[in-house]
């Protein structure tokens, strides 16, 4: 266990769960602009962030427009609650912003350091999850970039801190390796069962996680960016083949891994659009599109929208 990393990471927590609270206290004091303009009610429509990676935009699944929304670099949408990941003003500097809907206003704002990566909300609304990139950690080489995942309770403000503090159950490791990062929270119905990648000595796994016991159980090799779905059946993922990434489906009862008809090299946490399709971002000429594909294995890639971070509306619960 690297001592040096768990008490800066500890210190780094406090300093920022005092931060949230301040901020938390003072929810609203910005003047940026807000939720009211989004449906996040209304069931069914997408939610990305635009082509320049600045702010949400509404549309419908067929594209027509709906309305725009906060500043975001990151953005994930369930059951009413919008959470947006805002990069500010300097280095590896951000804010985790939470609406609800009608809101001109966060709800939350909770500082990270880090630059925005990935975003996701629980399926009731009630949890949320982001990750962020760092820099700075002992064991990481001049210029490698390190991340660190957290979660927030909206119905009693538990800040989760970071899954550096979880418990991991590993027979083959141990228990607390000192270049352990995490990523890409993905969240059961229950608000208490999640999903994440986690990296160590080179080698990705997907792990389960439980929130009532702060504890990681290891359940597969090379799975990042894991996204769970509706059925909670199968999640979808980037799998390393070769030098490139490319999405699969894997089935957690039977085990079966399905290889998506996506284009290699998509590096994105996958949503999904419904029980059988899956949505990714990817970039091309410079510029982000959305894309769906069928969720078995079969069909070929559709262009969804321009932007990026897609999510879909599921209504409030």
């Amino acid at each position: 266990m690297n001592t040096a990393r768990t008490t800066s990471a500890t210190i780094l927590i406090i300093a920022l769960l005092g931060a949230a609270a301040a901020t938390v206290a003072r929810k609203g004091t910005t003047a940026e602009r807000g939720a009211d303009t989004l449906r996040l009610s209304q069931p069914g429509t997408l939610l990305v962030v635009d082509a320049k990676g600045t702010r949400v935009r509404q549309t419908t699944l067929g594209g027509k427009e709906l309305g725009t929304g906060p500043d975001c670099r990151r953005a994930a949408v369930a059951a009413g609650t919008l959470v947006c990941l805002h990069g500010l003003p300097g280095p590896f500097s951000s804010e985790v912003r939470i609406y609800r809907p009608g809101t001109t206003k966060p709800e939350v704002t909770l500082p990270v350091w880090g630059k925005p990566s990935r975003a996701r909300v629980s399926p009731s609304g009630h949890l949320v999850a982001w990750t962020v990139f760092r820099s700075g950690d002992s064991y990481a080489a001049s210029g490698q970039f390190s991340t660190t995942a957290g979660i927030y309770d909206l119905r009693n403000g538990t800040h989760y801190g970071s899954l550096e503090d979880f418990t991991v159950h590993d027979e083959d490791r141990p228990p607390q390796s000192a270049d352990r990062n995490f990523w890409g929270i993905t969240f059961a119905a229950d608000d208490r069962t999640f999903y994440a990648t986690m990296s160590t000595a080179g080698r990705t796994h997907l792990m389960r996680g439980d929130l009532s016991t702060r504890e990681l159980t290891p359940l597969r090799e090379n799975v990042e960016c894991p996204s769970l779905s509706p059925d909670e059946t199968r999640i979808a993922y980037k799998k390393r083949v070769g030098a490139e990434w490319q999405l699969h489906v894997l089935h957690l009862r039977t085990g079966q891994d399905t290889a998506l008809a996506a284009p290699a090299g998509v590096d994105d946490q996958a949503a999904w659009l419904d029980e059988s399709t899956v949505a990714y971002g990817r970039t091309e000429r410079g510029k982000p599109f959305v894309y769906s594909v069928p969720a078995d294995g079969s069909g070929h890639p559709s262009k969804v929208a321009e932007g990026s971070s897609p999510s879909v509306t599921t209504g409030e619960r």
